[in-house]
């Protein structure tokens, strides 16, 4: 069992949890992920690791609360334990050998993109991060950007914080001003990931992107994650999750995507019920 140390709301649909996972801390490297079940029937579910502290031997997670198993989740505090926490899986992010890198971040994404902000920030790295939010009710981790980052731009949708416009709009600017970046690493929604490479693409810029579809297994096996890059079929849970978005076939992966759909709002819903009976 894995015993959640901390629990902290970064905002209404965002939670961070800090759990004792000691084995999972000693090896775990930004990029990687975990699968973790709430419960005993539970459904598997991957998430980005977030942080990690080998000393403490704590595992930081960041997840968004969208659906049955994040609902599940959310209702265990601190003190309780994850029935299952197993990591950590995928392929690092490469970071060695990087002078300047601009590190893009949308949404929630963000609780990806920080740890490999951090990672290359102490490698002396030059990291220049531009993180955006629909609003500003939904920051998160602005203090911990800051503090890995020689440049940061906070973007907002409605202009609510930092600067009204898309992360696209800052990434150009920046690249317009001159900055010659080794790499851009972009991590969020499918859809703008997408856009970011259209972006790079046209400056010739090389361009990682971190890519979540399905997920059971996390060992290749049963196919669910598999995606097209550069023509080929590649499983994000051991190829990935990272690969070069100018060859990541975006439209496919977002279709994929919402096969879905009416399953997980059934899991929702049933997991709503059920959370609801238990606090009556």
């Amino acid at each position: 069992m894995y015993r959640i140390v901390r629990k902290q709301e970064l905002n209404p649909t965002v939670t961070l949890m800090e759990i004792d996972a000691p084995l999972i801390a000693k090896k775990a490297e930004p990029g990687q992920f975990i699968i973790f079940r709430a419960f005993e029937d539970s459904e598997r579910v991957p998430l980005t690791i977030a942080d990690y502290d080998r000393e403490k031997g704590t595992v930081t997670i960041i997840f968004q609360i969208v659906g049955g198993a994040t609902m599940e989740l959310n209702s265990l505090n601190e003190g309780d334990s994850l029935h299952d926490f197993v990591g950590p899986l995928g392929r690092p992010s490469e970071t060695e050998g990087l002078k300047k890198v601009a590190v893009v971040g949308g949404g929630v994404g963000c609780a990806i993109a920080y740890p490999i902000a951090k990672k290359l920030n102490s490698l002396g790295c030059e990291v220049h991060s531009i993180v955006g939010f629909r609003n500003k009710d939904l920051v998160i981790l602005e203090d911990e950007f800051k503090a890995v980052s020689d440049k940061l731009c906070m973007m907002t949708d409605d202009g609510s914080y930092g600067t009204k416009g898309l992360v696209t709009n800052a990434l150009e600017e920046l690249i317009k001003e001159g900055n010659e970046y080794d790499e851009v690493i972009a991590i969020g929604p499918v859809i703008m990931m997408k856009f970011v490479c259209m972006l790079t693409k046209k400056y010739n810029v090389k361009t990682i992107v971190s890519m979540n579809p399905i997920m059971i297994d996390g060992t290749g096996m049963c196919g669910g994650c598999r995606l097209t890059v550069g023509g080929e079929t590649k499983f994000a849970c051991v190829d990935g999750p990272d690969f070069d978005g100018h060859l990541v076939d975006f439209d496919e992966a977002m279709h994929r995507g919402t096969m879905y759909r009416d399953f997980e709002q059934h899991a929702r819903e049933a997991s709503c019920n059920l959370l609801n009976k238990e606090v009556k």
